[in-house]
């Protein structure tokens, strides 16, 4: 599983300015392709997005999840979500969804699986990135950034509660397996 190639790059319009943003792949995109692989007992599903909501509305959205027996979960890797970790992941476990998120961290709390980038080494590279601007270059000349390293994490005592078993060829891509 190499990593996804598609970027948004998001420069401002006006070369004048001193400003510049950057993203990280579009790791959503590859997730649900992983939860699919991850056990034949999820067999087919279709993406679907679901509707916009807020914070109060979690336990909300995951009940309609349940009632609607979600055959999975594709968890972006936004702050919105990582805010709410834990209470997204133990959503997901009330309610039997198998998930599959962004960043490794929610693998440890008790989720299913992630696969994307690395928070440590993303870290890393926005303190290099804050260093050079620091140094005096100007964000508009510096280089978009891009992740290099990808991970994946599967909890193997979550797929069991779940009653998923997870098939030889990932555990042997995966990057950490949770027992």
């Amino acid at each position: 599983m190499g990593p996804i190639r598609n970027m948004r790059v998001c420069k401002y319009p006006n070369p004048a300015q001193d400003t510049a943003a950057f993203s990280q792949a579009a790791v959503a995109v590859k997730a649900p392709k992983v939860l699919k692989s991850l056990s034949r007992k999820l067999g087919d599903f279709r993406l679907q997005r679901g509707p916009k909501f807020g914070r109060g509305e979690l336990d909300a959205a995951f009940q309609a999840m349940g009632t609607l027996r979600a055959d999975g979960l594709a968890v972006a890797g936004e702050s919105f979500f990582d805010s709410w970790r834990q209470k997204i992941v133990a959503l997901a476990s009330r309610f039997k969804i198998p998930a599959a998120y962004a960043w490794r961290e929610n693998v440890a709390l008790g989720g299913l699986l992630s696969y994307g980038t690395s928070l440590t080494d993303s870290y890393r590279r926005a303190g290099i990135y804050t260093g050079r601007v620091l140094k005096g270059e100007k964000p508009s000349d510096l280089p978009v950034m891009q992740p290099t390293r990808f991970e994946l994490a599967i909890n193997l005592k979550t797929a069991a509660t779940l009653g998923v078993t997870v098939r030889p060829i990932l555990l042997t891509r995966a990057d950490e397996v949770i027992e």
